[in-house]
């Protein structure tokens, strides 16, 4: 893989800032919540939807404060405290012990497949093995597919994968990692085959080729 973008840390925070919404909005839509981009932008400025349930309305607010902490942490590590902290944010007053590694088993959705119990020490050293990626986009989509199918909280797991991933892609300038609403099928039935072959290669290329947003900036 080669990078599709190649900005500064500047222009790729630019970039995320531009389209903050547009990615919450993205994300909301990935996880069922049935919202516009014009409803996202309400509820991100402090507004509320009335036809949506308290529980939708608090999941996007904590993408917001999830996206703003990468972006005001992009000197920070990434690593496994890190990842907790996303997850914390991304769970808040939404899941039961958010931002802290599941003890029980987990059912995933469309598949008889069962991930292990997660390790922190197993997690940690996996991180760093992907670390060692050259390529930035490809580093990052891989940290990315590692940490979904882990499922290493209770809940929350792909949108603290993306999020962890997003903060490499932007320490990069390698562009935003971002799933449309209307890419969701495609998308679910991809990371269903990845969950239960462990071969990550075809859902890295579609997210590769359907799935980086980013700009073209003048050299």
């Amino acid at each position: 893989m080669e990078n599709k973008y190649n900005m500064t840390i500047e222009q790729n925070v630019f970039v995320a800032k531009r389209n903050i919404v547009d990615y919450i909005w993205k994300s909301a839509n990935i996880e069922g919540i049935n919202i516009t981009f014009p409803e996202t932008q309400v509820i991100y400025d402090g507004g509320n939807i009335a036809h949506l349930r308290v529980d939708e309305i608090v999941t996007i607010n904590n993408l917001k404060h999830a996206w703003q902490f990468i972006l005001n942490t992009l000197n920070s590590k990434l690593d496994f405290n890190y990842l907790c902290s996303i997850n914390s944010l991304v769970g808040s007053n939404l899941i039961e012990n958010a931002g802290k590694l599941r003890y029980g088993d987990v059912r995933i959705g469309g598949t008889d497949w069962k991930p292990e119990l997660p390790s922190k020490d197993e997690i940690e050293k996996n991180i760093e093995k992907y670390k060692k990626i050259e390529n930035a986009t490809e580093r990052s989509i891989s940290i990315m597919c590692y940490l979904m199918r882990t499922q290493a909280f209770w809940d929350g797991n792909k949108r603290t994968a993306m999020l962890f991933a997003n903060a490499e892609m932007i320490k990069n300038g390698a562009g935003i990692i971002s799933v449309s609403g209307n890419q969701k099928t495609e998308f679910g039935e991809l990371l269903t085959e990845f969950y239960e072959t462990n071969n990550m290669e075809k859902l890295k290329n579609w997210i590769y080729n359907n799935a980086i947003d980013g700009i073209m900036f003048e050299s």
